[in-house]
């Protein structure tokens, strides 16, 4: 086995990798993780679908429900988006050495979280029409009241959020790490009923274009649904707390366990996560102006497409890590961080320098399965290209990210987080003010990208003055490599595209969704087979570390 701390190697392969549980390796515990987020997310996409069937894509009942359906989401970050993971599992983490486990600490910790989430979500629920007044400000009157309707039965999702959050990365700090990527499954299976419900009911999208014909049954249908859901997902993670060793019972007496060092650390994530509300806000009310071409629906539609490489590959990869690398940094072992940093950059990277590049190959195909027509196509994958301009940036950033919260650095993390929203939030106001309308999402995506990038550079220039050199030469060599492999095979695939019919009105891979589905099967296959041969002759170490333990299975099978 390749020790994965030692510095200088070789790729280590993270199939190879302890995890922190003990009994199995990162590898096996991101690809459990990959697979239950890969499942979730290809029944999100059919929840999209169907969801665009009901209400339409660039249509005022779209956006409504896309920014009432998001305030939650907002709220949530606000008080605790990144909070729970940057804060909770490096705590319970150290909690651990407890005599009890950390038992008596994670008790707390729930009960704590719960009782002041029941109570922001109250308060949210009840200042919907301020909210949606606040980020939809693009809306026209009957737009503003169908937002805010919808509003008010989206907003209690801010409680189940937490509590999935809360419980979720509990287990993910004690090693238990499937049923937090699991559980979304619940909740898209309960979504799309409901929608299927609603289309059945009252027909599918060209019957809800007018927001003042929208009715309390159908209001109460669709957001309600979406609400459940969430519920659902929140509530099934307590079955799993016994396979943690854990069992919850509410817990009032919060002094003496350490929760004021645990505030500490809180506050400054706190503080980052109310900044980039700024920019949300901000975001929301440029992208409303547009409502009518591609605005805050096909953003989010695009967002959402943007997500999937990330959310199967880095999250998974990056929370089993993370639980690791809280464990070097209380140890003292900086040395084992750095090249768990490295290890984790390089493996990550290797799947998603291609990803960017092979999706916006099938960008086109790709949206078409959420478009009704060739113009709902192009919007969104107009702003889908935008947005994947910064994958790879993000990519980075998120797992630096996870290093600062692992060494408790959170108020240089808000530091850079004020640069960043600051960048984004004079290129928003520039792009309301200048770009034309039909343009506003793409300008929009396009400066977030830009503006993540410069918050992953400044915070590799942080890390480096505090871990020392970070490999990075090592690193942006594989990223060069993996770049010149996918420009050929995004070459190869645009080749098929073309082949097919091309991605104009009327080509085949963006006649239908059935065709953009298949397109993107042929097409994408075609470059990940051009892509892995190309770097497999040219013997790049990390896609050997992970083929040859493969190879050597099937060796051994035979």
């Amino acid at each position: 086995m390749t020790d994965p701390t030692r510095q200088g190697t070789d790729a280590a392969s993270v199939t190879d990798i302890p995890a922190p549980s003990g009994g199995t390796t990162i590898g096996r515990a991101s690809a459990f993780l990959a697979s239950g987020t890969l499942v979730s997310r290809v029944l999100g996409f059919i929840s999209l679908i169907v969801l665009a069937s009901a209400i339409g894509v660039n249509s005022a009942a779209g956006d409504t429900f896309a920014l009432a359906n998001q305030l939650p989401n907002n709220i949530y970050s606000l008080i605790a988006g990144g909070l729970l993971s940057a804060v909770i599992v490096p705590q319970i983490v150290k909690a651990g050495l407890h005599s009890d486990g950390g038992a008596a600490f994670i008790n707390k910790v729930i009960t704590i979280g719960l009782v002041v989430f029941f109570v922001v979500t109250i308060i949210a629920t009840a200042c919907a029409p301020l909210l949606v007044a606040l980020y939809g400000s693009g809306f026209n009157a009957e737009e503003v009241a169908l937002a805010t309707a919808l509003a008010y039965w989206c907003l209690p999702q801010i409680l189940f959020y937490a509590l999935y959050s809360l419980i979720g990365e509990t287990l993910n700090a004690r090693g238990v790490f499937g049923p937090f990527t699991w559980a979304p499954v619940l909740n898209n299976i309960v979504a799309i009923s409901g929608l299927v419900v609603f289309i059945s009911l009252y027909g599918a999208q060209e019957n809800h274009q007018v927001a003042a014909d929208w009715t309390a049954q159908q209001v109460a249908l669709l957001a309600g649904s979406a609400t459940l859901g969430i519920a659902v997902q929140a509530f099934a993670l307590f079955f799993f707390l016994g396979r943690a060793g854990l069992r919850y019972r509410p817990d009032f007496r919060w002094r003496g366990v350490g929760l004021a060092s645990t505030g500490r650390a809180a506050s400054w994530v706190f503080a980052m996560f109310l900044v980039t509300q700024i920019s949300g806000v901000i975001e929301a009310r440029v992208a409303s102006s547009a409502t009518g071409d591609a605005s805050v629906n096909a953003m989010k539609i695009g967002w959402t497409m943007f997500m999937l490489p990330h959310s199967i590959v880095t999250v998974s990869i990056v929370t089993a890590y993370f639980t690791r690398m809280s464990s070097h940094v209380r140890d003292g072992r900086l040395g084992d961080l750095r090249e768990d940093l490295s290890s984790a950059l390089r493996s990550i990277l290797l799947i998603m320098v291609f990803s960017a590049v092979g999706l916006a190959v099938l960008s086109f195909p790709f949206s078409s399965v959420f478009g009704n027509d060739y113009g709902e196509t192009s919007s969104i994958a107009q702003v889908y290209l935008a947005y994947l301009t910064g994958l790879v940036p993000f990519t980075i950033f998120f797992v630096l990210l996870r290093v600062f919260y692992a060494l408790d650095r959170t108020r240089a993390a808000f530091v850079i987080q004020v640069v960043q929203t600051a960048y984004f939030v004079a290129g928003a106001l520039l792009v309301g003010e200048f770009v034309p309308k039909q343009w506003v999402a793409v300008g929009l995506a396009l400066v977030l990208s830009s503006a993540v990038a410069l918050q992953a550079l400044l915070s590799a220039i942080y890390l480096r003055t505090v871990l020392g050199p970070l490999d990075t030469w090592r690193v942006l060599r594989q990223v060069l490599w993996f770049l010149a492999a996918a420009l050929v095979a995004g070459a190869v695939g645009a080749g098929v595209l073309a082949g097919l019919g091309g991605i104009g009105a009327g080509g085949f891979p963006v006649e239908n969704r059935f065709s953009g589905i298949l397109s993107m099967i042929v097409a994408g296959a075609v470059m990940a087979v051009v892509y892995a041969v190309l770097l497999w002759v040219t013997r790049n170490p990390e896609l050997r570390a992970f083929g040859d333990p493969l190879l050597r299975k099937l060796r051994r099978a035979r």
